[in-house]
């Protein structure tokens, strides 16, 4: 009986798929039941019982043989040698009976371990074979592996996207639940990238492409998965290298039993072999070595169906005993760009949505000045007024201070406080309080100022902050709630505000103004208190994640460094499948031992019945393959079911 996703027995067999050998064995096996006891020749009973043996039997004898050849004994040896034995001693049934609910296991095992598979081969399967190439304003539909990076995709309302790209024309709502296991679609226009195998919703789009169809990120989150499924986890690892050992032991257990019970305690010699027999049968490790690849392979199938790829089932046991969690600021707690919090004029602050006719206004002049503006963030300014706003012309960028334009023959200016107080601009005073309020809170802010006469009079102040996520406190608290001792927070920003998204948070620690090196000596110090998680971006934060006992890249469908880097890769941009990551591997572990406890016990139960109470060999046989078949179909829960997400 092989394990894993590399030791699965091959379906093909001498006579056809393993099922079929199941069947054909089992149907042999009935005939000669029937035969035997309708008084029909002996030699055509025999024949039927060999025909059972043979089709029940080949796949076992072939892996039994490959592993002597080996120097090894394992489960396989086990079964068979059981087998042989008890056609020996004139009990073909039961021999017969052993190798076809053994086959009959393996099947079993065979089709729930491939559902792991299956859940994530179908992914690619999702991808379109064909796609629209746009080229000199003319569309054809060409072979999805055909295309080139640069090359130009149409992509129409209801179609799944062919290929990854960025948009260049168009607005749609683009559902990729496939890939990152969000539910809701994401609004997607000109400059967002899109990606292979998610759904356009609503409007057509013109795709410019950026990789190939074998570098995708659905194809690389195959490849992740299916690598993930051949690393062993270190349980797996032990219980393996500890296989051949206990079957040497049930070899000589066996012989023992059948020594004592002939010589020792006066049985005869076909009784005592019989009882031997049934000692080999219960006491292999099949449901022990089974239960661990089965568990460990339906969590990391589980978890990717959710978008989180956890890199081998040795990371998925680490995951699971996590103590720490340090977490980056930017693009992890925070949405990672700046966005305009609030308008402030001589009237007070208010939020974009909530602001006054005036103070709307100046932030219309403020967007259109802006708007030509190359300095990082201008961006936001533009993007917080959504409705039409005028031409700046004459525009003139001063280094370092800010930037002036005239819009509808009125000339403004845009920059920090320093230049304001530099060019001597009346008004500063009256914003003072209430910009130093939101600087204090961490945030940056933009004036605003109009040229009147020989004057410069300050009209308004623009507040700026990279906003946290919606749902980051509520995911601190939920790491609290899963027995998280510490959650640090690691950022290169400056300490105020470092410590204003940490109150806001939650966090338990707030470490600032961090170089790269920095964060990774902060990993290094927190490991000495415990196992350390570490989410991050997986580009400035690779160094921690690679130190860190879990890496966790955020957001990394498009980012090859986050696919490299870490342990962990969170295919979407939510914080929250941190949360379920920790929930899903500690089920996993609870799954494992009870899986491990449940076979290690139906084993000694089997054993003390066999030798205390003299169990039939049809009985222990079905006792010894039903504990396989649970284990494994436990284990296989793990695949549908996992944590909620924050």
């Amino acid at each position: 009986m092989k394990r894993g996703n590399e030791g699965k027995r091959t379906s093909g067999s001498w006579f056809g798929e393993g099922a079929i050998s199941c069947v054909l064995g089992l149907v042999c096996l009935m005939g000669a039941w029937i035969a035997e006891r309708s008084g029909v020749s002996h030699a055509i009973v025999l024949t039927a019982y060999a025909g059972a043996y043979l089709f029940a039997g080949q796949a076992g004898l072939r892996e039994a043989w490959k592993s002597l050849r080996e120097g090894k004994l394992d489960v396989d040896v086990l079964m068979i040698l059981a087998a042989i034995g008890a056609a020996w001693i004139g009990q073909p049934f039961e021999g017969a009976l052993l190798l076809v609910l053994f086959s009959l296991s393996n099947v079993l095992q065979q089709h729930a371990l491939a559902k792991t598979n299956r859940a994530i081969s179908k992914l690619l399967d999702l991808r379109p074979q064909e796609a629209w190439l746009l080229r000199d304003g003319v569309t054809s539909r060409v072979a999805v592996e055909d295309l080139a990076p640069e090359d130009l995709v149409m992509v129409k309302p209801g179609e799944q996207v062919p290929i990854d790209g960025k948009v260049v024309e168009g607005n749609s709502g683009i559902d990729e639940s496939t890939l990152t296991g969000e539910s809701m679609p994401v609004s997607k226009g000109p400059g967002n990238e899109v990606f292979a195998g998610t759904m356009n919703q609503s409007g057509g789009l013109v795709v410019r492409v950026t990789r190939r169809a074998g570098d995708s990120a659905l194809a690389r989150m195959a490849r992740l998965v299916e690598e993930a499924q051949r690393e062993k986890s270190s349980a797996q690892a032990w219980l393996e290298k500890a296989e051949r050992f206990y079957a040497a032991g049930v070899v000589g257990f066996t012989i023992l039993v059948g020594l004592v019970g002939w010589l020792i305690i006066g049985m005869n010699a076909a009784d005592a072999v019989y009882r031997a027999i049934t000692v080999m049968v219960v006491a292999s490790p099949c449901a022990l070595v089974i239960s661990t690849p089965a568990t460990v392979l339906s969590a990391i199938g589980g978890a990717a169906k959710r978008g989180v790829l956890i890199k081998g089932g040795s990371h998925l046991e680490r995951a699971a005993g996590i103590e720490i969690v340090a977490l980056d600021k930017t693009g992890t707690l925070t949405v990672g760009r700046p966005s305009v919090t609030a308008v402030i004029t001589s009237a007070g602050a208010s939020t974009v949505d909530e602001a006054s006719a005036e103070a709307r206004q100046w932030l219309c002049f403020a967007a259109a000045l802006e708007a030509r503006s190359e300095h990082p963030l201008a961006k936001a300014v533009v993007e917080a007024w959504t409705e039409e706003r005028p031409e700046a012309s004459d525009f003139r960028s001063v280094t370092g201070k800010g930037a002036e334009a005239t819009i509808t023959g009125r000339t403004f200016l845009a920059g920090s406080g320093r230049w304001m107080t530099e060019l001597g601009a009346s008004g500063v005073e009256d914003l003072r309080a209430e910009v130093d309020r939101h600087q204090a809170d961490g945030q940056t802010c933009i004036w605003l100022a109009e040229r009147v006469g020989d004057g410069i009079q300050v009209r308004a102040a623009l507040a700026m902050a990279d906003t946290i996520r919606v749902d980051a406190a509520e995911v601190v608290a939920g790491l609290k709630k899963q027995g998280i001792r510490r959650v640090v927070m690691l950022t290169g920003d400056h300490p105020d505000v470092a410590e204003a998204i940490g109150r806001k948070t939650g966090v338990d620690e707030v470490l600032a103004g961090l170089l790269p090196e920095q964060k990774l000596d902060a990993i290094r110090e927190l490991k000495k208190s415990g196992s350390v998680l570490m989410a991050g971006d997986g580009v400035n934060d690779a160094p921690a994640l690679a130190a860190a006992d879990i890496g966790v890249a955020m957001g990394a469908a498009g980012t090859d460094v986050a696919m490299e880097t870490a342990d962990v890769v969170l295919m979407g941009d939510r914080i929250g499948h941190v949360v379920f990551l920790i929930q899903h591997a500690r089920r996993a572990r609870r799954v494992l031992k009870q899986n491990l406890i449940f076979a290690a016990s139906v084993i000694v139960l089997l054993i003390i019945t066999t030798l205390g109470f003299h169990l039939p060999l049809p009985l222990g046989v079905i006792g010894h393959e039903g504990s396989t078949v649970l284990v494994c179909l436990n284990g296989l829960r793990l695949l549908w079911t996992g944590g909620t997400t924050p």
